[in-house]
C-alpha cells in the first residue's frame, strides 16, 4: 500500500537542521539573514531564532511555548494566520525597524498608516471579531508574562498534549 510511503521518506529535522535550512535558502535566493523573518513556536525554533537575530533578521513566535517566546522578538497568539501575513508583508516592504514598531502598536489604524495592502486590512476586519488575535512586542518586562500566555494559549489552540511538546 503507497499511502504510508511519504511518512517513511519524511526526516523530521531538529533545530540544527532547521537553522542550516535557514542558512541555505538565504544563500540560494542571494538573501542576507538580515533579510529574514523566521516564524517559529517551539524548541525546534530556537537555533534558528538565534541565527536570524544575530543576523539582524527577526524572530516571531506564532502560538508559541516558552522556549519560542524567550528567543523570538514578536509574540503572536492567534486563531487565524492573517496577523503572520501581515507582518511578513511590513517586513517585506519596510524591513525589521517598521515591523517592530508594528507590533509595539498593533491595531488596525496602525496598520494602515504603514499601508498594508487593502486585501490584508479587509480580511483582519472580517476577522477580528470572529477569531482571538493578539501582536506583542517582547521586552525584558513582558517576557515571563507573555511566555505564560502564550503558552496557556497554545495549549487551547492545538489541545493540551501537542500544545505541551517542545
Amino acid at each position: 500500500m503507497q499511502c504510508g510511503r511519504i511518512y517513511r521518506e519524511v526526516e523530521p529535522i531538529g533545530g540544527i537542521e532547521k537553522a542550516r535550512a535557514v542558512k541555505e535558502i538565504a544563500v540560494k535566493n542571494g538573501a542576507k539573514i538580515s533579510d529574514v523573518i523566521y516564524f517559529g513556536d517551539s524548541i525546534t525554533d530556537v537555533e534558528s531564532f538565534r541565527l536570524v537575530k544575530a543576523g539582524d533578521g527577526l524572530a516571531v513566535s506564532f502560538n508559541g511555548n516558552e522556549y519560542a517566546v524567550k528567543e523570538a522578538e514578536i509574540a503572536v497568539l492567534a486563531e487565524h494566520t492573517i496577523p503572520i501575513s501581515i507582518l511578513a508583508e511590513v517586513f517585506n516592504l519596510f524591513g525589521k525597524e517598521k515591523t517592530l514598531e508594528a507590533a509595539k502598536n498593533w491595531s488596525y489604524e496602525t496598520l494602515q498608516n504603514l499601508s498594508v495592502s487593502l486585501t490584508l486590512l479587509d480580511k483582519l476586519g472580517k476577522i477580528k471579531e470572529k477569531y482571538f488575535i493578539k501582536v506583542e512586542l517582547i521586552t525584558n518586562e513582558n517576557r515571563e508574562r507573555i511566555c505564560k500566555e502564550s503558552s496557556v494559549f497554545r495549549k487551547k489552540v492545538r489541545g493540551e498534549k501537542i500544545g505541551e511538546l517542545g
